[in-house]
Order: structure tokens, then C-alpha cells, then sequence
């Protein structure tokens, strides 16, 4: 059976379709007729949101979010978006599909971003610094989680090596904002570079990113300090002032206290981090969505996390 990727759908505009697809998302909603289960399947080319109407609960208990599922269904055009509209739905066995299709990846190579980190890590001249960024990702497999991981579960870089190509242009940000601004160019490189890696422990899972107990429970603005702290107490002399300026731009990097900071940015650096970081990922998100949106369409599928529509500019 030839793939059809979820890029393409639009072509099939009231035409049924077959096929293999991740179910990234599921949930059960309440509607007017009763339940009925939302999912978002995804392929290498995107995802698409899709319902299933009849014996919803009962389909639901088939599979989990994260699981590969055959599907055949109707391409519906909703408000301006396209859909599906799932008639039959069953369980895939590994044996039916190549799961490569499925996995998201960063659209620049692991080489090629991997260099770009190291790049800046060469540019940080404080010899404190320095050395705590080799201590702690000079460690093998931590930075191979580091290059691996996701930036977020679903809203921005929700994909494999996502951590990394958003911390490396949150320190170009950074870095161009150096040039504008009296600030410590090491230390909000160094911030820019640490300032998600407790994201190594707070999601889980490479089909399907979800939470995992530390990252719900403790969070990676927490988890992220206690890696800093633990390995500078590894080098000697490690400048007490230096460490906590640091910490603060871990800890207060998500800006508000509404959405998890720690702290609040209280230096410099901290504003011009949080600021470049919320850049860095708002945008990407918005991105991400108008990607998805069919080149006929001029407005994006409704942004449930914003509470808006986004206009598609052509030119």
C-alpha cells in the first residue's frame, strides 16, 4: 500500500483514504451525540487532527497515544481546515509499517547542530564557564540525550533534536543581543546553552512526548539547577556570584511566575534570555502551524494554547 503523506490529504478533499499514521494525541470529548475520540496523527510530513464518531470509547481502548494505527477515513474540510473523518480504526502490528515515517526529526541534521553548539561553547572566554560546559557536556551520553531530546511536548521543537536546535538559536538571539545591550555575552550564552537541559528528564517517550514523574513533579527549571550546582561544586574556586547569576537565568527564564518561573528575571541577562527563549519558541510554534496549513487556506487551524487564528502571508 503506497503511503499518503499527511501533506498531501488536501488532494483528497471528500475521497476516502486508507493508511498507516502515529497517533500522537487521543482523547475522549464529550459531545452533542455523545463521546466521540480526538486524535492527531502525524508522519514525517505533519500531522492533522482526526475524529472518530461512532463506538468511541470502545476504539480508544485499542491502542495509546504514541502507537502506530490503520485507519480508514473521509478527507473533510472544516472551517477552512482539513480533517478526518474516521469510519474504521484498528491497531498496527510493527510488522505492517516502517516506523521511520512516523518519527519527527529537526529539519537540520544532528552534525550540523551539534557543531553550532560547540561553536559557542568555544566562544564562552570565562575560564568557569568554560569548564562547566565541557563537565557537563562532555559527558557522552548526557550530550547524546541532550541532542536527542524534544524542546517541548507539543507547542514548539516537539521533536527529535528539538532541545538542541532551540538552544542553539536562543544563543544566536542571544548573541546578536550582546551587540545591542551592556551584558555578559559568557554568561547569557552559557545561559542560553543550560537553560532547557532539565528537558533531558522532563519528557519521555520518542513516538508520543509526554511528562515524565520528574517532569511533572519537579520540573526541568529545577531539575536543570541541580545539574549546574552539582557540577560546579566539581570545580574548584567556582565563584560563588557567578553560580547564582547563573541559577537565576535557569530559574527565571520562563518570565512569569503564571507559568512556572521560579523567579522572576531580575538582572540584565535574565530579561534578554527569557525574552529571546520566548521568541525562539512562540515563533516556532506559530510556525509550525502555518506550516501545516493547506496552501489555499490564508488563515491557520485554530491556536487552542493562544486562543487565536494565525493570517498566512504569501507575499
Amino acid at each position: 500500500m503506497e503511503h499518503i503523506y499527511i501533506n498531501d490529504l488536501a488532494n483528497y478533499e471528500n475521497k476516502e483514504v486508507a493508511g498507516f499514521y502515529l497517533a500522537s494525541e487521543k482523547e475522549l470529548r464529550e459531545g452533542k451525540g455523545g463521546q466521540y475520540l480526538r486524535l492527531r496523527l502525524q508522519d514525517l510530513s505533519g500531522n492533522i487532527a482526526g475524529n472518530v464518531w461512532r463506538d468511541a470509547a470502545n476504539l480508544a481502548s485499542l491502542f495509546d497515544a504514541g502507537d502506530v494505527i490503520y485507519i480508514k477515513a473521509q478527507v473533510v474540510n472544516f472551517k477552512g481546515q482539513h480533517q478526518l473523518s474516521i469510519t474504521h480504526l484498528r491497531f498496527a502490528d510493527k510488522s505492517e509499517y516502517d516506523f521511520s515515517r512516523y518519527q519527527m526529526k529537526s529539519k537540520i541534521s544532528a552534525d550540523v547542530l551539534a557543531e553550532r553548539f560547540w561553536d559557542f561553547v568555544d566562544k564562552v572566554q570565562n575560564e568557569y564557564l568554560n569548564r562547566l560546559l565541557h563537565l557537563i557536556f562532555d559527558d557522552h551520553d548526557l550530550f547524546n540525550q541532550y541532542l536527542a531530546a524534544p524542546a517541548a511536548k507539543s507547542w514548539h521543537h516537539n521533536f527529535t533534536h528539538g532541545l538542541i536546535e532551540h538552544s542553539v538559536a536562543v544563543a544566536s538571539l542571544c548573541e546578536f543581543c550582546s551587540s545591542l545591550y551592556p551584558i555578559s555575552y559568557d554568561l547569557v550564552i552559557s545561559g542560553a546553552l543550560l537553560h532547557d537541559i532539565g528537558k533531558i528528564w522532563e519528557y519521555t517517550g520518542v513516538s508520543a512526548i509526554d511528562f515524565s514523574d520528574e517532569g511533572r513533579l519537579i520540573g526541568h527549571l529545577t531539575l536543570g539547577d541541580e545539574l549546574i550546582c552539582k557540577s560546579a561544586a566539581q570545580i574548584p574556586g567556582f565563584p560563588d556570584s557567578l553560580l547564582m547569576n547563573l541559577r537565576h537565568l535557569i530559574l527565571s527564564h520562563h518570565g512569569e511566575y503564571e507559568k512556572a518561573s521560579v523567579r522572576l528575571p531580575q538582572s540584565l541577562e535574565a530579561i534578554v534570555l527569557h525574552h529571546c527563549d520566548n521568541l525562539d519558541a512562540q515563533s516556532t510554534g506559530v510556525a509550525q502551524i502555518i506550516a501545516s496549513t493547506p496552501a489555499d487556506s490564508p488563515w491557520s487551524e485554530y491556536d487552542r494554547l493562544n486562543n487565536r487564528y494565525y493570517y498566512v502571508f504569501r507575499g
